[in-house]
């Protein structure tokens, strides 16, 4: 729902105030002109309903004596919070045309934002269009598109939402937040992601501090296949302390993988609040670290992930074996109980001992390992041992 538009009523719009040779001198019978008077001293006096039932209660035959008392009529029930009334007495007095134009542009200026301010868009807009095209040069003009934005986007009118935003920034071209919200909007409607994009932009320098925008902006972004801007647009919001959500950093770490940059991708996932307790998100990490190349990193979040789940325990062993961690290995492949891993096991625990100089339990594990599952690896080693066994019995 839309917020109350305060509505300014100027001296031009209580003409009940003027003297009454004032009045006269505007063609007002002198019989309304009296009237007209007291009805001012009653307003003054901050007795409105009194105001209001001595002109409701004139017999006036007097057309333009009838627009303008319907107008003083308009004010006075808007002030007493009779918004119906108003709008009947203001809507007689405009369409009347017998107020002089300076008058009539004020009078309809208050008719179009009473009915805007009680969310009657259509009736409001023809308003306000009439308004622009024959507005006092001392009236700010980027108010009224302003207002005719606001009608039209509530209603839908997503084409003449950008027309009067853009009308409004050639006569303040200031970047401002509810014109750039509206045409943010508007531009969303149709569809049109190149274009929201330096709105957007506009919009984060006027708030950094708001979230939705970055997101926004980062959607757009990867709507188009910009990914490397997504992704610098993630990193620029989080380096000025905005406050990305888990999915936020879980999207930069994915941009980060495609980037070919696994490190940041596994630091952006040490970020989230359950990095530490979610297996999934830590066999994630470690393969990042990994990819990485990372291996102590690697092994240490891989030891992590199998205190959740001992399948990892595999993991753990293979890059021990690789980076030379022998003894270490063999204890963790002891933990390793997947059936279908046993041979590999076997393997692994072959090529420990074998770099630990201890061939007979080398040995043993090949052939364990092909009495598992028969493979060429297997009986390589086998063959191997065997010959280096000869050799240390001859010598």
């Amino acid at each position: 729902m839309m917020k109350k538009i305060w509505i300014f009523i100027s001296l031009l719009l209580l003409p009940s105030l003027l003297p009454l040779k004032a009045l006269q001198a505007k063609e007002l019978s002198q019989y309304t002109a009296i009237r007209v008077q007291k009805a001012s001293q009653f307003a003054q006096d901050e007795k409105l309903k009194e105001a209001i039932e001595t002109l409701s209660a004139m017999e006036l035959s007097k057309e333009y004596d009838k627009a303008f008392v319907a107008r003083m009529l308009g004010v006075y029930h808007w002030q007493n919070s009779d918004t119906k009334s108003a709008i009947k007495e203001l809507t007689y007095a405009v369409d009347s045309g017998l107020l002089l134009d300076e008058q009539a542009w004020i009078t309809q200026r208050m008719l179009a934002d009473v009915l805007l301010n009680e969310q009657r868009f259509k009736t409001a807009l023809p308003h306000y269009y009439a308004l622009v095209k024959y507005a006092p040069e001392t009236e700010k003009i980027d108010l009224l598109w302003m207002r005719i934005a606001q009608a039209e986007y509530q209603i839908g009118n997503w084409s003449n939402v950008l027309k009067a935003i853009s009308k409004r920034d050639k006569l303040k071209p200031e970047p401002d937040l509810a014109p750039l919200s509206l045409k943010l909007g508007s531009q969303l409607q149709l569809k049109q992601w190149k274009q929201a994009i330096p709105t957007l932009e506009s919009l984060i320098v006027l708030q950094p501090e708001k979230t939705n925008w970055w997101r926004q902006l980062v959607g757009l972004q990867l709507r188009l296949n910009q990914n490397r801007a997504a992704l610098n647009t993630l990193a620029l919001a989080d380096l000025q302390g905005v406050e990305l959500s888990d999915s936020d950093r879980r999207l930069t770490a994915q941009l980060y993988a495609k980037r070919g940059i696994p490190e940041r991708a596994a630091q952006e996932l040490s970020k989230l609040s359950n990095a530490h307790t979610d297996v999934q998100l830590l066999a994630e990490q470690a393969t990042y670290w990994q990819l990485a190349r990372e291996w102590d990193t690697s092994i240490k979040v891989w030891e992590m992930a199998s205190k959740y789940n001992a399948k990892y325990h595999w993991n753990v062993a293979q890059l021990m074996v690789q980076q030379g961690y022998y003894q270490e290995a063999l204890v963790e492949l002891d933990k390793v109980k997947q059936k279908e891993k046993q041979a590999d096991v076997a393997l692994a625990k072959v090529r420990s001992w074998y770099k630990l100089k201890e061939l007979e339990n080398a040995l043993i594990h090949a052939k364990r390992a092909e009495g598992i599952e028969a493979s060429t690896e297997a009986k390589g080693w086998i063959k191997y041992l065997t010959q280096l066994r000869r050799i240390d019995t001859s010598s």
